[in-house]
Formats: C-alpha cells, sequence, structure tokens
C-alpha cells in the first residue's frame, strides 16, 4: 500500500469523532467524506449564544470541542435541560421540519462544533439515498428513544 492511499484511507479526527456520533455511527468511511464538504465548523465563545428557543431551526451541530449549555424559557429566567461535550449532537429535529427551536442553545466554554444543515441534508437525501436513509433512520430512532425517555420522565414525575 502507498503513502498516497494510506492517507486517503485515515478519516479526520472531526470525521473519527463524527462517526462515534449515533445519527452517523452506521455510516461507513466513504459514507462520512461524502459529508464532510457540507460539515460548517463553526467556534463559539464564552456564553455565546448558539441559538435562541424560538429560533427558526436551521440544522443540527455536532460538539467537537468544549460544551454548550441547552435552556428552556421558565416562568422565571431559563432553566438548564442539559449540558453536552465532545461527541453529542443537538438541534437535530430541524433536520426534518425547519420548525422553531425547542430551547437555547450557548456554548459554556470555548468550543467548536460542527454545523449540518437542512438544505445540505436534503440534497444528500436526493444525491446519495443509501447515506440519506442511514442517517433518517437514525435520526427516527434516536427521536423515538428521546420520546419515550421524555414520556417516562414525565410519568415519573407524575406529569401524565
Amino acid at each position: 500500500m502507498s503513502l498516497f492511499s494510506y492517507r486517503e484511507d485515515e478519516l479526520s479526527a472531526e470525521l473519527t469523532l463524527l462517526r462515534e456520533v449515533p445519527l452517523f455511527s452506521t455510516l461507513k468511511r466513504r459514507d462520512l467524506r461524502v459529508l464532510e464538504p457540507i460539515l460548517h465548523e463553526r467556534s463559539y465563545v464564552h456564553d455565546e449564544v448558539i441559538f435562541e428557543e424560538g429560533d427558526e431551526g436551521l440544522g443540527m451541530y455536532v460538539v467537537l470541542e468544549g460544551q454548550v449549555r441547552i435552556a428552556r424559557k421558565g416562568l422565571i429566567g431559563s432553566k438548564e435541560v442539559t449540558r453536552l461535550g465532545p461527541g453529542q449532537f443537538f438541534g437535530e429535529l430541524s433536520l426534518l421540519d425547519g420548525g422553531p427551536r425547542s430551547a437555547s442553545a450557548v456554548a459554556t466554554d470555548s468550543c467548536r462544533l460542527f454545523g449540518f444543515f437542512r438544505p445540505e441534508f436534503l440534497e444528500i437525501l436526493e444525491k446519495h439515498e443509501k447515506i440519506g436513509a442511514k442517517i433518517s433512520f437514525q435520526l427516527a430512532k434516536l427521536t423515538t428513544m428521546r420520546l419515550r425517555q421524555s414520556i417516562q420522565g414525565a410519568q415519573i414525575n407524575g406529569s401524565l
């Protein structure tokens, strides 16, 4: 094997991390390489808003470095829902509907993210059906899992 083909076969650190994200875990190396040019790297500083609750959902994000706080508005200020670190993702429902954000996302420290936006996702569905189907199926599975966890949490707390 030549040095060139060896390097070509390796995945960048970012794509290796992306492969660990459940939404992209079923993709092969060549599938990830199809996604690479449409993944948009973004950097944020401490307390910088990534998006606010109610904003139009343009796409999802994967945390490469740093942490992101997800919070929802309440009667008195906002309440933190969770904190996400490297390999975790958020905003994925916007790939499906582009509807308003259900929570805000704020960088808790300097962070780097990959953005995967709806227009590119729709293009993948059209031009690379197998890759689009894999991502869509994982998206459906993860959304269902999160919905079930939410319902179970509500039942435990007596809300249902």
